[in-house]
């Protein structure tokens, strides 16, 4: 499995970003997919996860409703719709597939695959 992250970029205060990540694969709508985040001297950070069929979301207690993650399994892709940024959003942005479970989990460690991560840079 192959994940390609996408869409990362600057951005001030406030505005938005939508990350992308592609998957190779023909039974990406198997996958349980999520997003962990990394700054600079910090340890990597869960973001949001999703189910295989897109029905059961979870995010990180930061995100409160700022976030959106999604999928298209037609596309093998999975998004993370970002608003309402702030400087602290900060950071390389990973995607990454857990391949064995069907159950969306936080913990970095039953993720089986990762994409190269995007950065993203919101200024104040």
């Amino acid at each position: 499995v192959q994940l390609q992250a996408s869409g990362g970029g600057l951005v001030q205060a406030g505005g938005s970003l939508r990350l992308s990540c592609a998957a190779s694969g023909r039974t990406f709508s198997s996958y349980v997919m999520g997003w962990f985040r990394q700054a600079p001297g910090k340890e990597r950070e869960f973001v949001a996860t999703i189910d295989r069929s897109g029905g059961v979301t979870y995010y990180g207690d930061f995100v409160k409703g700022r976030f959106t993650i999604s999928r298209d399994n037609a596309k093998n892709t999975v998004y993370l719709q970002m608003n309402s940024l702030k400087p602290e959003d900060t950071a390389v942005y990973y995607c990454a597939a857990d391949i064995t479970t069907a159950v969306v989990t936080t913990r970095p460690s039953r993720y089986d695959y990762w994409g190269q991560g995007t950065q993203v840079t919101v200024s104040s």
